[in-house]
């Protein structure tokens, strides 16, 4: 069993990947990527740094989710809510497939467009796509993604017939996790779109998971099939 404290810092965790969410494709360049305009975007910090948040994101995501699951558990009569477990392990294995994927594109990307803009060479962008769609790396990603989608729709589920306040905004970190994937063929606008929302829903879960936090829990209820321990990979 974790503590209150412990509790409060995973919830912060989540809020934080919230605001990481968000942050990420609002900061992200966004140009014609066959250019020499694109290529300066993607040599750029700010490409490095967009990344990166998305990156610690999903570190955080997958940190905060056992709490959330487990606290909501004692909605209804104190009884654990089946498949808690499936949907912290789905979150924290779809991170770990990601991860990779979103190391190449902050800086392997990063180094091929800085060497294009120092060439003035724009036939060097050729490669981005040879990183991108190496077999690999891109079944790994979309497998991720995958994951954590199917974590989304898992976690709505459950807490939605949990009873709690959490519900509504579950739904919406849900959604956000099931359009991770389909947001990469929408233009910027809707890309920018779908982080504010990905990140509303991870701060309003946080919130109200928060306000559960030390409240006293019915005789016999378990906490240990959403325990981080009880995930693959821990956040």
């Amino acid at each position: 069993m974790s503590s209150p404290r412990q509790d409060r810092t995973r919830l912060v965790a989540l809020a934080a990947a919230g605001v990481l969410f968000a942050a990420y494709p609002i900061t992200r360049p966004y140009a014609d990527e066959t250019t020499l305009a694109g290529a300066r975007g993607i040599a750029s910090s700010a490409w490095i740094a967009s990344h990166t948040f998305a990156m610690i994101g999903f570190i955080l995501l997958a940190a905060g989710l056992p709490t959330v699951l487990a606290l909501a558990s004692t909605a209804k009569g104190g009884s654990t809510m089946p498949g808690g477990r499936w949907a912290a392990g789905l979150a924290a294995w779809g991170a770990a497939l990601v991860l990779p994927y979103y190391g190449a594109e902050a800086f392997g990307l990063h180094a091929i467009a800085r060497q294009a803009v120092s060439a003035e060479d724009p036939q060097l962008l050729t490669l981005l796509d040879t990183v991108r769609y190496q077999p690999v790396a891109i079944v790994m990603f979309g497998a991720g993604l995958v994951l954590l989608a199917a974590a989304g729709v898992v976690l709505a589920r459950n807490l939605w017939h949990s009873g709690s306040a959490l519900r509504w905004s579950a739904t919406v970190l849900g959604l956000g996790l099931v359009l991770f994937l389909p947001q990469f063929f929408a233009p910027a606008p809707l890309r920018m779109t779908h982080g504010v929302l990905l990140g509303l829903g991870c701060v309003l879960v946080a919130v109200l998971a928060w306000r559960r936090v030390g409240a006293p829990r019915p005789r016999g209820t378990a906490r240990a099939d959403v325990s981080p321990a009880a995930t693959p990979v821990r956040g």
